[in-house]
């Protein structure tokens, strides 16, 4: 009879770590948190887990991974009342694991904010339109590039000329790949990346956030740390 050793699928090892992490985050943090979110941008996410590492920990992975590095019944539960926060975590949501007070991280994901440029698809949050005439803020070198994005221009003694009114995109409606690139060489930012927190977990407490509730959905990442 021949043994073969088996592999284990990488998928599953790294599933297996990230639950070993989590539960290794339960046992050196005070409370945790279950938050979502808009506009997701990784960077901005990497300045904010830098920003915390002495006092905190974030993860975004699959939600089933978390739920069972949390427990999804008394049963099966990391700690007392854990089990609470995996149904929060649905749609666009994370963990945060932290020994920081309440208010203070009440405080942070209130505050937090950031500015960036919106993506294909984003719905747009304002009009946008260009007046027929000279856009002296682009070089000739950007002609092609902006009739490529549909714009009306031409080449007017080496300066680009818009040739009639255009509207890059309307507010309410999503954003076309043109209008996305568009948008972003004039230096419109209209994606706003925020956090906000659904419920906290202590070993004595338990609490849901309204307003991170209603939030609660959305666009999903798929990112440990």
């Amino acid at each position: 009879v021949t043994l073969s050793k088996t592999k284990k699928k990488p998928g599953l090892e790294r599933k297996g770590k990230v639950v070993t992490e989590i539960k290794d985050a339960i046992e050196r943090h005070s409370s945790a948190y279950v938050f979502t979110y808009n506009n997701m941008r990784n960077q901005k996410l990497k300045d904010l887990r830098d920003q915390l590492k002495s006092s905190s920990r974030i993860f975004l992975a699959g939600k089933k991974v978390m739920q069972i590095a949390l427990g999804r019944s008394p049963a099966d539960e990391a700690k007392t009342g854990l089990h609470k926060l995996s149904k929060f975590l649905q749609g666009a949501s994370g963990l945060l694991f932290t020994n920081l007070p309440r208010d203070d991280v009440e405080r942070l994901f209130r505050e937090f904010e950031a500015n960036d440029f919106a993506r294909t698809g984003s719905i747009a949050t304002q009009t946008v339109e260009l007046k027929e005439g000279p856009l002296e803020q682009f070089s000739h070198e950007m002609e092609p590039f902006l009739r490529k994005q549909g714009l009306p221009v031409r080449l007017n003694k080496g300066v680009v000329e818009l040739v009639a009114d255009h509207v890059v995109c309307e507010e309410g409606k999503p954003l076309s790949p043109e209008a996305a690139h568009t948008l972003r060489v004039l230096g419109t930012k209209m994606a706003t990346f925020r956090l906000y927190l659904v419920c906290r977990w202590s070993s004595d407490d338990f609490e849901v956030y309204k307003e991170g509730l209603a939030h609660l959905g959305g666009e999903e990442a798929d990112e440990s740390s």
